[in-house]
């Protein structure tokens, strides 16, 4: 089997595609299902961000695999695979491992070195975990992506080339000025209580904004939000002279109201449809002494496009953000990152190829350790008369021989198999030893199950 992987993301599409293509957390859930359903893969794992959509799946041919693929993302993106085509890329092998190390370090982000891909690459992991759609492949690749992406900030400056795209934006906004000046003592509306809006609403709290409203449509999470806020950066609106900012929630059915109030606002929810409308906008901007800034940060958008035509309105979106991120300076520390993407991936294929071995050998030494067995049940036939302890030692001894004649061969065909070129060792290990197939495969099978154990029982526990 063969790791593959084909998407599309702000490289590749103009945000426009991206967000027709963006798939809910249901859609993905189908996508992953219905990819283990088509005969290529055996495994399917989606990593889905505000800027890229991307199907990861081990298959058994490469051009099915590519057209399967597609197709299938085609499908539940909703866009047509004629439209979509031309602005997927395919990754196969070690280019695939390259590909999702280099995203997990930050380097093919839109802010070179921002950190919020790592949670994002757990998420997708756990996504296909709890669907069981990860098997060996997807779950070694993933994991290793995740300590490899925090190797590299751990390791290197990458953190300095850029920052999240939170702070990213709010810079944006800000155009030229310190985000914590320009930030001070405004009021902010923050829409959506997810992992980017609990983000934005901190950032927005440490730079220095007087209230904070969280507004979400399912009230205890915008709560749960502002508590923490109070918690760490301030205090709640209950709390009068409380120092630092104040912090209190909404539903979404009062956002026209708080938008009339609020200096800054910066959205990013699930929703399919628009969060704030052209005409909301204009009625919040009416009468207004002061600017209106929006961080539009969803994907699809939740802010109408027309924003950028409203005077007093700053408005920034993904696509802008695109369009600026294009011309940031790169760190030094971006090369320093790349070779250790480079021996990472070298690192993965030598473990993956001499994984492959490892089942075959199991097999032999458990065929050996019968053949002992055997051999030692047929001398007991033979002499009787031996007694416990010298049958111990001849046991022993026998064991010996055979470990010592198995030890120099199987550590060495583990190591020439762990090279390029070396998927074949398994296949001599078998013919040269007459091994049963099925042997080999109940090894593959037994470690599979123990793999998977812990999904199971973190299944049981949530239910």
């Amino acid at each position: 089997m063969s790791l593959l992987v084909v998407g599309l993301s702000h490289r590749s599409a103009p945000v426009s595609v991206l967000e027709r293509a963006a798939l809910s957390a249901d859609a993905q859930a189908k996508l992953l299902q219905d990819t283990l359903a088509a005969e290529p893969a055996v495994e399917a794992s989606v990593l889905s961000t505000c800027n890229r959509i991307e199907l990861y799946a081990d298959v058994d041919k490469f051009h099915a695999g590519v057209a399967e693929l597609s197709t299938l993302l085609a499908q539940h993106s909703g866009v047509g695979l004629e439209e979509l085509t031309p602005y997927l890329y395919v990754h196969y092998e070690d280019r695939a491992v390259h590909h999702l190390f280099s995203v997990a370090c930050g380097l093919d982000s839109m802010v070179v070195g921002e950190g919020q891909i790592l949670g994002q690459i757990k998420d997708g992991l756990a996504r296909s975990q709890e669907l069981h759609t990860a098997g060996r492949l997807l779950n070694d690749l993933f994991q290793q992506a995740l300590r490899v992406g925090k190797r590299a900030h751990s390791e290197t400056g990458i953190d300095r080339a850029g920052q999240s795209l939170v702070t990213f934006g709010l810079e944006q906004l800000a155009a030229g000025q310190a985000v914590d000046a320009w930030a001070k003592d405004k009021r902010a509306l923050v829409i959506g209580a997810g992992s980017m809006s609990s983000l934005a609403a901190a950032t927005l709290a440490r730079a220095g904004v007087a209230e904070v409203v969280i507004a979400n449509r399912t009230l205890e999470r915008a709560e749960r939000l502002a508590h923490l806020l109070a918690e760490q950066h301030g205090h709640s609106l209950s709390e009068p002279g409380g120092t630092g900012v104040a912090a209190r929630a909404v539903p979404m059915d009062a956002v026209g109201d708080e938008l009339t109030r609020a200096d800054v606002v910066v959205s990013c929810t699930g929703a399919t449809g628009l969060v704030l409308t052209e005409a909301e906008i204009l009625r919040a901007t009416e009468g207004r002494t002061g600017g209106l800034s929006l961080l539009d940060l969803a994907m699809p958008r939740d802010i109408d496009g027309a924003a950028h035509r409203i005077g007093g309105v700053r408005f920034v979106d993904i696509e802008s953000l695109a369009q600026a991120s294009a011309d940031a300076p790169m760190a030094a520390d971006v090369d320093q990152v790349r070779g250790i993407v480079s021996d990472e991936v070298a690192a993965f294929g030598a473990a993956q190829r001499a994984a492959t071995i490892t089942p075959t050998v199991v097999a032999l030494r458990t065929m050996a350790a019968d053949v002992v067995a055997g051999e030692i049940a047929r001398l007991d036939g033979r002499l009787p008369e031996l007694d416990e302890k010298q049958r111990a030692e001849i046991t022993q001894t026998v064991r010996r021989v055979v470990d010592k004649l198995l030890h120099a061969p199987t550590v060495r065909v583990k190591q020439l198999a762990a090279e390029p070129g070396g998927a074949g060792y398994a296949d001599a290990l078998r013919t040269l030893f007459d091994l049963d197939p099925e042997a080999v495969a109940a090894v593959s099978r037994a470690d599979l199950n123990e793999l998977n154990e812990p999904v199971a029982k973190n299944r049981g526990r949530a239910s």
